[in-house]
């Protein structure tokens, strides 16, 4: 290997000349690597530590603040700054780290990412540069050992073991995963589909996305660490140490778009993500998802065993930059390294920016000496958070680099009203999550340009602004992505469910359900139905844990409520025009087919929540209700069948309350016939009606009877429920046959439902007219003298089995029934079969 260049020594210059201890803290996660430094950093009077996350900064800002105060301690991020005049430790992002600042301590985390194809090139300069005065250490995977060797000679090497165990489980659905497990997806709309599905089977889960600010991460952690949700939904985001209670790392996938290209996950990378699983002393499991399928055995293997091949090389970037001119600065990005083991960086975000910008001839022409070059370089390093805005992004940088040297020698500084202008468009919290998500990517931006003191007139007040949309953003998104994948009350209900400890449960006055004091829906009758809000998103909510957990913490209530409907009198029971049951107002039961119509059985409805004894109690009680309910409204009906008569009286009525009350004369004609003068008066004060076209119960009337009449009826045949009430002449409903108009007080004659009077006196009448010689249906005067349409009079006629007495004649008609048409069964009057029936009669 070849020595290092000048240009690589340690700053400052005279550091170089000292006996600085470099120490490389190398090994698999929870190891107590970055505790191990924070220690180190609070035990020199000066120190500064790079991570590779903002969040992490912060973490650890606060974790120095609290043991050394406020004003010894700096925050540096790209987006934050936070540096008091007193400050001694300065806590930042890896490239926010301000390396001319001497420092007795200096740390760097996760130094592997000196790999990392977009951000390798900065952690490979802070491994060449940065050094403490005193002591310097580098933390990360033991995969960058043979790399710090060669580039650090005399690095002194600490190997830190795992404090837990961790072991693979296996794939599974991410239905069966256990509490306390993560779900690594690669994409946005992964996680969201992971996140939507763990809603609605477990009540939620936690989102962490680099996408996210670090307030919006932050606040997702916080609902899974609290435990309001058993489950968290990341990218590999979560593998740059965000210390949580991970007990199992599922991989959702083992392919990931690296920008380029889709590809396979390396064994490191798997070992960095599941990693995250067991924290300090508890052990921790990983796996994959059943849609992955299981690990190759050489990967379980090396991840259990947190032994990865050696990085093959390093990035590297020239920092040794050249700002004659735009043109020499390209040529000095794309320098090669002169060592072995490192590999040229490709163009990075800020370097494409400026490869963009260089095109643009108006930008160069400003451009034109190392001050505007080096200034034009420093806006094209302004991050873009938003990632998927290339165009827009450059177009914004032109534009900044355009307001800073307007008219100017010397870089100046951003117009207030057009800056005031880009946040105000930024300042909203309407919209969805991408919305959100992509707005608060672009004040992250902006955050970055108003910590630029030299842009900017009055940054205070402009940071200010930027950090206040921010955290309005983030909560909105925060928000956003609560109400959309996490149903608090199912997540609390299911980790009762998975606890096995008891639920408690009451019914309120109002019917509201609460389980462990969340309301989780109504009890109507026995009826569960979830609330509203627990059955929102597209109605894809699953309602079987929440019924689980109703029926073990509503025990109590429901055997309350069974013993309500025992005990209550009949007043509160009801029967609907739709053969439901009710106890008051809440439908339990309903009739289906018995033995016979006035003999209907009742089944249960919603009776998940009742065991068989409270089925049987219930179904008794109705049945105590029903019965007498019946013959109370029905009373005529069940004095016909109950009546002491003679036999053949007897046979009648028993085939009238077979019939529900009414029945063609026709078909009972050898009975009447038998009847003895005796009998019919028996029958008639029974309320029996023999007349020439019907037989029926003349005190079934009215129309509540004939409303249940229909029901028991329908309910015998299955028909469709309920039957509206019939008028006394109109034309017939579709599909309405003799046997159900009979039940409704109405015969079905000539396409239409007439009432029993009715008809009788039509058939009386025409009787008489056509006994007279009288019925004529050229006669104007008919229709007056029937009381009937005239369109109705000749099929009427037809239907009755009245004929013309001569072939074509019209002067008389007479009635003529066949005996082999008694017994037929009734055929709808307007079918083919009818028209040809009247043909036929009329031949």
């Amino acid at each position: 290997m070849t020595a290092l260049s000048p240009r690589h020594a340690a700053v400052p210059p005279d550091a170089s000349k000292k006996a600085v201890a470099v120490t490389a803290v190398l090994g698999p996660t929870n190891t107590g690597k970055t505790h191990l430094a924070m220690e180190r950093l609070m035990g020199h009077q000066t120190g500064m530590v790079g991570f590779p996350l903002r969040l992490l900064a912060r973490e650890n800002y606060d974790r120095v603040v609290k043991a050394k105060g406020a004003a010894s301690v700096a925050l540096i991020t790209g987006e934050e700054k936070i540096i008091p005049r007193t400050a001694r430790y300065f806590v930042c992002t890896v490239e926010s780290m301000p390396l001319d600042r001497p420092v007795a301590f200096l740390a760097v985390d996760e130094i592997q990412l000196a790999a990392d194809p977009e951000r390798g090139h900065v952690f490979t300069d802070r491994l060449l540069r940065a050094r403490g005065l005193s002591e310097t250490m580098f933390m990360g995977s033991d995969t960058a050992a043979r790399w710090i060797r060669s580039l650090v000679p005399g690095t002194e090497f600490l190997d830190r073991p795992r404090l837990s165990t961790l072991s693979y489980s296996g794939a599974k659905k991410i239905t069966r995963l256990p509490p306390r497990s993560a779900v690594v997806a690669f994409s946005a709309t992964d996680v969201y589909a992971i996140a939507d599905l763990i809603r609605r089977q477990r009540g939620g889960a936690a989102i962490v996305m680099g996408a996210l600010s670090p307030r919006t991460r932050n606040a997702q952690v916080a609902l899974y660490q609290s435990g309001e949700v058993d489950y968290l939904v990341a990218t590999d985001a979560i593998g740059m140490g965000l210390n949580m209670d991970v007990r199992h790392v599922a991989f959702a996938s083992l392919r990931k778009f690296d920008g380029r290209v889709p590809r396979p996950l390396t064994k490191a990378e798997i070992g960095q993500i599941a990693g995250r699983a067991g924290r300090h002393m508890t052990d921790g499991t990983f796996g994959t998802t059943a849609d992955a399928g299981e690990m190759e055995a050489d990967v379980v293997e090396a991840v259990e065993a947190h032994r990865f091949d050696p990085l093959p090389h390093l990035m590297w970037r020239n920092a040794d930059l050249d700002f004659r001119s735009v043109e020499r600065l390209l040529r000095s990005l794309e320098a090669r390294p002169a060592h072995p083991g490192l590999i040229r960086q490709q163009e990075g975000e800020d370097h494409l920016a400026l490869q963009y910008l260089a095109r643009d001839p108006e930008i160069v022409a400003l451009a034109q000496d190392r001050a505007r070059v080096a200034l034009l370089w420093e806006v094209c390093q302004i991050p873009d958070f938003r990632k998927l805005m290339a165009d827009a992004h450059v177009r914004l940088l032109g534009q900044m680099f355009r307001h800073l040297t307007a008219g100017l020698r010397i870089p100046g500084r951003l117009p207030v009203d057009w800056v005031a202008g880009q946040l105000a468009q930024l300042d909203r919290t309407d919209g969805d999550i991408d919305q959100l998500t992509q707005r608060l990517a672009h004040i992250r931006t902006w955050a970055y340009v108003a910590h630029r003191g030299d842009w900017i007139a009055d940054p205070g007040h402009w940071q200010g602004r930027a950090q206040a949309i921010e955290e309005r953003l983030s909560d909105a998104l925060h928000d956003a992505l609560t109400q959309r994948f996490i149903d608090k009350r199912h997540a609390a209900l299911h980790r009762h469910l998975q606890s096995g400890g008891r639920l408690y449960g009451v019914v309120t006055e109002s019917d509201e359900v609460l389980v462990e004091g969340h309301a989780v829906g109504t009890l109507r009758g026995f009826a569960f139905t979830p609330l509203a809000e627990a059955a929102d998103f597209a109605g894809r909510i699953e309602t079987k844990p929440l019924l689980a957990a109703a029926r073990r913490a509503l025990g109590p209530a429901v055997a309350q409520r069974v013993g309500q409907v025992v005990a209550a009198p009949d007043e509160h029971f009801r029967l609907n025009d739709e053969g439901r049951l009710q106890w008051n107002d809440a439908v339990i039961a309903r009739l289906i087919a018995g033995d016979a119509p006035l003999k209907p059985q009742i089944q249960l409805l919603h009776d998940d929540l009742l065991d068989g004894r409270q089925r049987q109690a219930i179904e008794q009680r109705l049945k105590q209700w029903l019965t007498p309910y019946l013959r109370r409204r029905l009373k005529p009906l069940f004095a016909a069948a109950e009546a002491s008569l003679p036999p053949s009286a007897r046979g009648l009525a028993y085939q009238l309350v077979e019939h529900l009350g009414a029945m063609p004369r026709s078909e009972i004609a050898p009975q009447l016939a038998a009847l003895s003068r005796e009998e019919r008066q028996q029958l008639s004060s029974l309320g029996l009606r023999i007349g020439r076209e019907t037989v029926w119960v003349q005190r079934l009337n009215d129309r509540r009877q004939r409303r249940l009449l229909l029901l028991l009826h329908a309910v015998h045949r299955r028909l469709k429920l309920p039957i509206a009430p019939l008028p006394e002449l109109a034309a017939a409903p579709v599909g309405m046959d003799d046997a159900t108009a009979r039940v409704g007080g109405r015969r079905l004659i000539a396409g239409h439902v007439v009432d029993f009077g009715r008809l009788e006196r039509w058939s009386g009448d025409l009787h008489r007219l056509a006994e007279a010689r009288r019925l004529d249906l050229a006669d104007e005067t008919l229709p007056t003298q029937l009381n009937m349409p005239a369109a109705l009079i000749a099929p009427v006629l037809r239907a009755l089995g009245f004929v013309p007495k001569e072939r074509g004649g019209a002067s008389g008609f007479a009635r003529r029934r066949k005996r082999q048409a008694q017994h037929k069964p009734d055929i709808d009057p307007r079918s083919p079969f009818a028209v040809l029936a009247g043909l036929k009669a009329e031949s």
